[in-house]
């Protein structure tokens, strides 16, 4: 398979909210139940770190941060949402896309990346594992889908970036 990683564009949108419906429907990926407007997801992520996986023409999946608070002393920090088409899944590509969406990360200055993750989802633990990312504990009944409580695996990685102070690691 030939892909190509690149930005997101606008024009990406419905390919982008076609496969974070299909993470929804897995009931494995989200605790959203719709997927929200392009207002909304555009208000909610960083402009500087949106990547797509691209096989000509079609997106075989995205990754977006998010912050995770408006507090200043929060800005070097983000959430990491990852995602690929059904039909995409185990074709080697999230481990690229992953690193990639670091490095911009880390370009744009942020030293913390976080993820929360459903813990039934072992294979998206296992490529946020692989990208250097850190289990740091699991938050139990986080919140209910369809009525039923779900715990979070909260992962993290710290960049390794010179000039990152050494206390922060």
């Amino acid at each position: 398979m030939e892909y190509k990683i690149d930005k997101m564009l606008d024009a990406d949108w419905e390919q982008v909210r076609n496969i974070f419906i299909q993470g929804i429907e897995t009931k494995n990926a989200t605790f959203e139940t719709e997927a929200p407007s392009w207002e909304e997801w555009n208000q909610g992520h960083i402009q500087e770190c949106r990547l797509v996986v691209r096989d000509g023409e079609k997106v075989l999946g995205w990754a977006a941060l998010s912050p995770i608070s408006s507090r200043r002393a929060f800005t070097g920090i983000a959430e990491l949402s990852i995602y690929f088409s059904l039909d995409s899944v185990g074709k080697g590509i999230g481990t690229k896309l992953i690193q990639t969406v670091i490095e911009s990360s880390e370009a744009a200055g942020f030293w913390t990346l976080q993820s929360g993750i459903f813990p039934e989802n072992i294979s998206s633990i296992r490529l946020h594992e692989k990208a250097g990312f850190r289990m740091i504990g699991i938050r139990e009944r986080m919140g209910k889908l369809d009525d039923v409580w779900r715990d979070v695996a909260m992962m993290e990685r710290r960049s390794e970036i010179v000039g990152i102070d050494e206390t922060m690691k």
